[in-house]
């Protein structure tokens, strides 16, 4: 069961877009976007994207990504959102065996683009929510498959 915070999950189940950030080979960071869905009992993301899309290439390079979360619409005076940090699973993974399915329940459409569903293994997220009052962050880290949840 996932000690992710409530207002975290939700924040995460209502977006639909993330920017996720990777490495090219010398280093130097590659950004792009992409539809996504979030499994909270796992703590996964899934993404749908081309192998031969140039940030796929990178990533089966170096898994390594980052990536931010804005609200789908968004409002100038309250500040919200999501940085998290992770690795992308190889499709052979125990945790990546349900990527399919559960990205294309979410986006049935989707199974009219070709592609691979991507999973990423989230080690950490920080959430900024100035609703929650000025200055307010919360922290989650995965540690050794234990969750634990930080408020700052």
């Amino acid at each position: 069961m996932s000690t992710i915070n409530n207002s975290i999950i939700r924040f995460l189940q209502q977006q639909t877009c993330a920017t996720i950030c990777c490495k090219n080979g010398g280093g130097s960071p590659y950004c792009f976007s992409c539809y996504y869905v979030f499994n909270k009992e796992n703590s996964l993301f899934y993404f749908k994207s081309s192998m031969d899309a140039y940030h796929s290439a990178l990533i089966a390079n170096n898994p390594i990504v980052a990536g931010t979360i804005l609200p789908d619409k968004l409002n100038k005076l309250i500040t919200r959102g999501i940085q998290l940090q992770g690795e992308v699973l190889q499709q052979f993974h125990p945790m990546a065996k349900d990527a399919y399915m559960r990205y294309h329940k979410k986006h049935p459409m989707a199974l009219a683009i070709k592609g691979e569903v991507f999973t990423i293994r989230i080690d950490y997220i920080k959430m900024t929510d100035s609703k929650l009052g000025f200055g307010k962050k919360l922290n989650w880290k995965r540690q050794n498959d234990l969750e634990k949840v930080t408020i700052s």
